[in-house]
């Protein structure tokens, strides 16, 4: 049932592939990272991982796959690539539409938060070079969390940190991950069906859209 914006107390966002079209980049890397280690993962495989954190990827790669490196050497070597890549950019684009739904939500008085997958340095490079931070009340990582999406726990935290029932917030999410992460914390959830969604299963979400102005306040 589509319900309007502002008929919740808060908006929560995940980032990527919702705030920005990061989600190949992402993909690039792990390929690349699969192919160093030897691993044959196939598109499919590997579109399960989408928005679960690193350390949750690597965590199941192996019990799937028996390699033998620590997940914080694999973590690691993730990040080494992430973080630099972020840094070098002069200014990231948001993605089309999100600044002005945004700056609606914030004149219509309705909190708005993160609640991201990535870890802390990657959020931050990434809400300061698209000039959205100064925009979000509250910011948590699955690191902060305790655990990663499809686990309820981020949204949960982060509804906490908010002061909100979870109840009365609305996710905008483009994983199934995220968005299984969302129900399973009694959320409403809005799925983006963005760049980067076209293989993510988005049949959980309460309601679908391919463009932010077709949410309606």
């Amino acid at each position: 049932m589509v319900r309007t914006l502002s008929s919740f107390d808060a908006v929560i966002f995940d980032m990527d592939g919702v705030l920005v079209n990061s989600e190949p980049f992402y993909v690039e890397v792990e390929q690349t990272n699969f192919r160093h280690l030897g691993l044959d993962i196939s598109e499919e495989e590997h579109q399960t991982y989408q928005g679960t954190a690193t350390d949750r990827m690597w965590k199941l790669i192996k019990e799937r796959h028996g390699i033998e490196q620590p997940v914080e050497e694999l973590v690691e070597m993730t990040n080494s690539l992430v973080t630099p890549y972020f840094n070098s950019l002069e200014k990231i684009e948001p993605m089309a539409g999100v600044v002005q739904l945004i700056e609606r939500l914030k004149d219509s008085g309705i909190p708005i938060a993160l609640a991201s997958s990535s870890y802390s340095d990657v959020i931050e490079i990434i809400l300061q070079k698209t000039g959205l931070k100064e925009h979000f009340d509250v910011v948590v990582s699955s690191q902060m969390a305790g655990s990663s999406k499809p686990e309820p726990d981020i949204f949960l935290l982060t509804a906490k940190k908010l002061n909100v029932l979870p109840e009365k917030c609305v996710i905008i999410e483009d994983s199934t991950n995220g968005i299984e992460a969302a129900k399973r914390a009694g959320m409403y959830c809005v799925a983006f069906a963005g760049p980067g969604s076209e293989l993510q299963d988005q049949s959980q979400a309460d309601w679908v859209v391919s463009d932010f102005n077709e949410l309606v306040f």
